[in-house]
């Protein structure tokens, strides 16, 4: 009787402790009508690791400007971007950039020490062509980006490198036609949540542009030229970028689709087209700044890939887990140096005659409405 006692006894105190040790519930938010499946699904624990990930660094003060006063250009030496922002708030900026790529290596991580304005290094290389990127970001992607921006600190998190980007897999003999062609498929790659899904779905989609629907609007292949001809593979490895979108931004695929009719732009919600635009963005940097010139020959082998390609982008590199950036911190509004010249805020520009960048930015693609391109996008 003693015996049954105590373990009475015990079972409600390790009742009483599970209670107080409970995890919290998973919370659905309901995107549609009852019964559609149109729920979110959020784990309050991993909601709480993103909260201090995606924390934002309190911007400093702008820097006062001197009517008539120089220009950074006109002061200092070899300053090519950002030359015709005033003395003051281009030292921000610089010190604002230290802080958000390399704090621990300082300012001699892309400069020579006692010598600003030399080029040896090729850090300063790559660090001026991001910078020129996130302006092309800022300027010409607001179909994406809104009005949040980005700055390096989206990215980079206080990593000299994105902890988040990816290279060109090397090819393996299980990928030959004579051993099945297995197009990079079982090997639980992180990239598609460890499914047997293709572990590659960047370069199809991120860096070229191969059809990324495989759902067509017709029901048979015989009405609407060949609208459901797209090959289980072709398939299979749409179907690996969404696993790594949904992942990216810590949502359901109903984030971006409605299950009445996965494929119809006209019933989806608006992220879809938001979604459209950032696939086409991210192929836009891969393709005309970070996979070409000046930085494809200027990176050193040990921070190039298994194939000899430099780190490129993909959701993950911004969104990190978040359905947007830093959960849609306007950092970008505080940095006038992250917008283009002719779209930044002359409050912290010089008044006297600008330096005009050396550097041409590539033109973006014009990107069609998604209606037009519906037989490209979605899935």
């Amino acid at each position: 009787m003693n015996k049954t006692l105590g373990i009475c006894a015990l079972v409600i105190t390790v009742s009483a402790l599970l209670a107080g040790c409970e995890r919290p519930p998973i919370i659905a938010v309901q995107g549609g009508p009852a019964g559609t499946a149109m729920d979110q699904i959020y784990n309050p624990r991993t909601l709480a690791k993103q909260a201090a990930m995606n924390a934002v660094p309190e911007a400093s003060p702008p820097a006062p400007v001197q009517a008539g006063g120089p220009t950074a250009g006109q002061i200092y030496q070899n300053v090519k971007v950002l030359g015709d922002l005033s003395v003051g708030e281009f030292a921000r900026t610089m010190v604002a950039m230290t802080e958000w790529v390399s704090p621990q290596q300082g300012c001699n991580y892309c400069h020579v020490e006692g010598n600003f304005a030399d080029e040896s290094k090729y850090t300063k290389v790559v660090s001026r062509r991001m910078l020129q990127m996130t302006q092309h970001l800022n300027g010409e992607w607001k179909q994406h980006v809104g009005d949040s921006g980005f700055t390096c600190f989206t990215c980079h998190r206080g990593n000299p490198v994105p902890q988040n980007v990816w290279y060109a897999p090397k090819s393996s003999r299980l990928d030959t036609a004579a051993m099945g062609g297995m197009s990079g498929m079982n090997r639980a790659a992180p990239s598609v949540g460890l499914s047997s899904l293709p572990s590659d779905p960047f370069s199809d989609y991120l860096l070229d542009d191969k059809p990324i629907r495989v759902n067509g609007p017709v029901p048979m292949a015989g009405r609407g030229a060949a609208a459901n001809r797209q090959s289980s593979m072709q398939a299979e490895h749409t179907y690996g970028l969404m696993v790594h979108m949904s992942q990216s931004l810590g949502v359901n695929c109903t984030y971006c689709h409605n299950t009445q009719s996965f494929q119809d732009w006209n019933v989806s919600p608006p992220q879809r087209v938001i979604a459209y635009h950032g696939i086409r963005m991210t192929r836009d940097l891969n393709q005309n700044f970070l996979n070409a010139e000046p930085l494809t020959s200027v990176f050193p082998a040990n921070r190039r890939g298994p194939t000899g390609d430099i780190a490129k982008v993909n959701c993950t590199t911004c969104h990190q887990g978040a359905f947007k950036p830093l959960y849609g911190a306007k950092m970008a509004e505080d940095y006038p140096a992250m917008q283009l010249p002719d779209k930044r805020n002359d409050a912290n520009a010089a008044t006297a005659a600008p330096v005009v960048p050396t550097a041409v930015t590539p033109a973006t693609p014009t990107a069609v409405a998604p209606e037009a391109a519906a037989p490209k996008v979605g899935g």
